[in-house]
């Protein structure tokens, strides 16, 4: 018992080092990260605050774990470690998958570029118990600056009363931002219709928001983004269209004047 305890002082000490050394780091980089992603960073000032945690809430099918990993691969392209944590994707269908935007990332993974990791609700629920977890000693032993959480939806869920959700979302916010990393979650809630977020746990607590709304019309589905938020950022106020296409993502610049609030 005594052994156990004097290593987990020791892996505290170690944990608190390397967290200092990348706090100093952060202090000398840039303060924008880009997303890479085709004029979507011209309506953010420019890319992500660093160190930020944002979210990209939208329904099924809307793109966004599309929209989460060309985030990823594009900080990897330039040599950035990224870490990709899911409660719900299968690794071997989503390496699949993504190949057929050309993101190969087992090659990533070979690189030490990419980190995959499978995480249940529940165990994410006893990382902020206990404080950190697979995924932090991940994020700090091997440099990683971007994380994407894909989706926070089933962890919401295992709360029944708002003020619940809310102890658990400042918790998961506090917890992220102790990382040092730039990170995006995914929310899925289908806002074609209401365009308001039921978690206003998770509205007030991250740095951003970015809404997808996946509507029909006559007859065919159409992709719109609106930032609904960014912290301290002069952002667009305007509905973007979007297109997935071979290479990913592609937002455009000019506003979506046909699609209006209800």
């Amino acid at each position: 018992m005594v052994k156990k305890r004097a290593r987990t002082r020791v892996k505290k000490r170690e944990i608190k080092k390397v967290k200092k050394k990348r706090a100093i780091k952060k202090v000398a980089s840039s303060k924008k990260v880009q997303t890479g992603i085709p004029n979507f960073d011209k309506l953010i000032g420019g890319g992500f605050e660093r160190s930020s945690s944002n979210i990209i809430v939208g329904g099924a099918g809307s793109g966004k774990t599309i929209f989460a990993t060309q985030f990823l691969v594009n900080g990897m392209k330039m040599g950035e470690k990224s870490l990709y944590v899911t409660f719900e994707e299968k690794k071997e269908q989503f390496y699949t998958n993504m190949l057929k935007f050309g993101w190969d990332l087992e090659y990533y993974e070979k690189k030490d570029l990419f980190t995959f990791l499978e995480y249940t609700p529940v165990k994410v629920k006893t990382m902020l118990d206990e404080g950190g977890g697979t995924i932090e000693s991940a994020i700090l032993h091997k440099g990683i600056t971007r994380v994407v959480i894909d989706s926070i939806t089933s962890f919401a869920l295992l709360f029944d009363k708002e003020i619940e959700r809310r102890e658990a979302a400042l918790d998961l916010f506090n917890m992220i931002g102790g990382w040092n990393c730039t990170s995006l979650l995914t929310l899925e809630e289908d806002l074609s219709e209401t365009k308001e977020l039921t978690s206003k746990a998770i509205e007030f607590e991250s740095d951003s928001i970015i809404l997808i709304y996946f509507p029909s019309e006559k007859g065919e589905r159409k992709r719109y983004l609106e930032i609904l938020k960014m912290r301290g950022v002069k952002h667009s106020n305007e509905v973007h269209s979007f297109e997935i296409g071979k290479n990913g993502i592609s937002v455009s610049l000019k506003g979506a004047k046909r699609f209006g609030r209800k």
